[in-house]
């Protein structure tokens, strides 16, 4: 295969995607439309990934999101699963903790990760695709739009300047995104009055696991076992210090001393201070420009959640993107990425301010209430259910947008919610996880019965000229039945039980995944070919029907 680095010469480039900004949200969004067959182009104003400390936190909604992308397997050796959260008074007693141990989508909910491990992954899986190229050391410094995309300049040093088009663009450019800034979109929120330094270190000193959120009333700090042997400490920063005063040996000391016995005895990596934003720009879509990640939302660090909320963009605007660029769908359907995800993001921002209030009160009166109403409610078992399920954390549903709305009267309706992840029997008897036998498309999954029987011949073929598959969902034992699978059904044995739990605690027996697991839409087989038909019409959708005519998706034969 190619390889993605390119230090072509022409100054002239062409692509279907450009993609402003190689951290983790970028080199998501460029592996799942590598994976689609569209022409990808990465641009990236540093010379190389960055390497320093960054996120640490990666939830089971993204891990599904790589094993979309076929990297599951070389991200998982850099993560160490139910990683607990432990918040302490500032006499050590834990006064809340989170230890999510459910599993519904495939994964542990909570992971310690170490972000450029993991960036480098993601990088190296690029190289897997002719249709990706990726370009070091490029600055932008100007884009207009036009009726047909994109055009973008951009220099490398003193070279002469290069001329970008593309269809469309998503700039994942950071918190300061040039492309957000020229745009004049808004980018409201607050900055945190307190800084906060980061300290890593090598051959972790404490060696105790988990991460631990300690509520000092003179400086709160956080103490976190990494994978690979390293523990980071995060200090706040108090007024009048600066970094470069607390980055000398005699005052790193100090701030250790806290928390080692030893604090000359470490071996450090590095240290670098953080400001803690909250932020959500005003707009998420600009006709042809799309902004994912920090450059459309940033937030504090405390529940882990600016990493993970930037890879939600990513899963929800890829598939998105794809079927527009390859006529799939309408371009309309683009409008539906700032619909789903940014209340999410405002949500996930409410949360990380919400923690980062808990951790380190504003005034220090609200610390002493606070612990003394911890220590009550340890006591009432559904409030430390609620915190150690972690059931406090919004999770995504989209009432509008890419989805056929349940009825009004279905209350939690699973539409627009992601859908579980159980392991499953194949038909030649391998055991796997559920999207491992979808593949990254459309799924119609019936239980028990035919999910084509509510559909005309012409509705088969337009889903399929999609890419979606038909999958029946039995109980294990009944694949060994002998019985022959409708023609081009997949047919899945429920391993464990958990898809008839779940198809038996809502009314509806065929549900519609969208490419990025979430439910599009619900049915029985005699409603099924009308709640395609709708499905079609919300996503603009177009397929290449049998015998060549192109219709929508949905439309009746």
């Amino acid at each position: 295969m190619a390889t993605t680095v390119s230090n072509m010469t022409s100054s002239d480039h062409h692509a279907d995607v450009v993609i402003l900004g190689a951290g983790p949200v970028g080199l998501t969004i460029a592996n799942y439309l590598g994976q689609c067959g569209v022409d990808v182009l990465v641009i990236e104003k540093l010379d190389q990934l960055i390497d320093y400390p960054r996120a640490i936190g990666i939830d089971d909604e993204s891990l599904r999101v790589l094993q979309s992308v076929g990297l599951i397997d070389k991200v998982l050796p850099h993560t160490t699963p139910n990683h607990w959260m432990r918040f302490l008074t500032p006499k050590g007693r834990c006064f809340a903790s989170i230890e999510p141990k459910t599993d519904e989508f495939g994964w542990a909910r909570r992971n310690a990760f170490i972000q450029p491990q993991v960036d480098r992954v993601l990088f190296e899986g690029l190289q897997r695709f002719d249709n990706v190229r990726v370009l070091f050391s490029r600055e932008v410094t100007d884009f207009s739009q036009e009726p047909s995309g994109v055009v973008l300049h951009m220099k490398k040093g003193d070279a002469p300047v290069e001329t970008v088009r593309s269809r469309y663009l998503v700039a994942c450019d950071g918190g300061n995104s040039f492309v957000r800034r020229t745009l004049d979109v808004p980018f409201d929120g607050k900055t945190a009055p307190n800084q906060w330094i980061v300290i890593d270190i090598a051959n972790d000193p404490l060696g105790t696991p988990n991460i631990y959120m300690c509520c000092d009333p003179v400086r709160p700090y956080v103490s976190a076992a990494l994978p690979h042997g390293i523990r980071r400490f995060e200090f706040m920063v108090m007024p009048g210090e600066t970094e470069a005063e607390l980055s000398k040996p005699e005052n790193m000391r100090k701030l250790l001393a806290k928390v080692l016995p030893n604090p000359d005895r470490v071996e450090l990596i590095r240290q670098r201070v953080y400001t803690h934003n909250a932020r959500l720009a005003g707009r998420f879509r600009v006709d042809n420009i799309l902004l994912a990640g920090d450059a459309a939302h940033i937030m504090p660090v405390w529940q882990g959640q600016g990493y993970n909320s930037g890879i939600r963009d990513a899963n929800n605007l890829a598939w998105k993107l794809a079927m527009v660029v390859k006529g799939l769908a309408d371009p309309s359907l683009l409008d539906t990425y700032e619909l789903e995800r940014r209340d999410h993001a405002r949500a996930m921002i409410d949360l990380s301010v919400t923690a980062g209030h808990v951790l380190a009160p504003p005034k220090r009166w609200m610390g002493t209430v606070r612990d003394g109403i911890s220590w009550l409610l340890n006591y009432v078992p559904p409030v430390k259910r609620y915190f150690l399920e972690m059931r406090f954390k919004p999770m995504p549903q989209y009432t509008r947008g890419a989805l056929v709305a349940a009825e009004p009267a279905l209350k939690r309706s699973p539409v627009g919610r992601m859908f579980i992840q159980p392991k499953v029997l194949t038909e030649d008897g391998r055991k796997v996880l559920l999207d491992d036998a979808i593949g990254n498309r459309f799924a119609v999954i019936a239980w028990g019965t035919d999910p084509t029987w509510g559909l005309s011949a012409e509705q088969v073929a337009t889903w399929k000229a999609l890419g979606a598959c038909f999958i029946q969902a039995l109980p294990s034992v009944q694949l060994d039945a002998g019985t022959v699978a409708p023609d081009g059904v997949i047919r899945i044995g429920d391993a464990d039980g958990r898809l008839k739990e779940w198809f038996g605690n809502h009314p509806a027996s065929v549900v519609i995944l969208r490419p990025d697991r979430f439910v599009a839409a619900l049915a029985i087989p005699q409603t099924l070919g009308a709640v395609c038909g709708q499905l079609g019409k919300v996503l603009g959708a177009r397929g290449s029907a049998a015998g060549g005519r192109v219709s929508t998706v949905g439309e009746a034969a």
